[in-house]
């Protein structure tokens, strides 16, 4: 499949070009950190930034995308269905 935009550097404003599934841990890093991350069902969302500083977004509603640099995503989450953008 041709690909016009491959010879292109990814900026933080472009598209995701990979995606993976989130499990909340508080022990654990994510795969990468994240561009963005998309909230499948709402609730809580608990993270820590890239840079370490720890973050609750309350009530993220359903089908949200958020444009967040994240190494972790943690177990007060509430919000379910979590996919790390890339």
């Amino acid at each position: 499949m041709q690909d016009k935009y491959a010879t292109l550097a990814p900026a933080l404003d472009s598209p995701a070009n990979e995606g993976f599934a989130i499990t909340p841990s508080d022990s654990s890093d994510l795969q990468q950190v994240t561009r963005a991350l998309y909230v499948g069902e709402g609730g809580d969302l608990a993270v820590e930034m890239r840079d370490g500083a720890s973050l609750t977004f309350k009530d993220v509603p359903q089908g949200s995308i958020l444009p967040l640099r994240v190494r972790k995503v943690l177990q007060q989450t509430t919000a379910a269905y979590l996919v790390g953008l890339c």
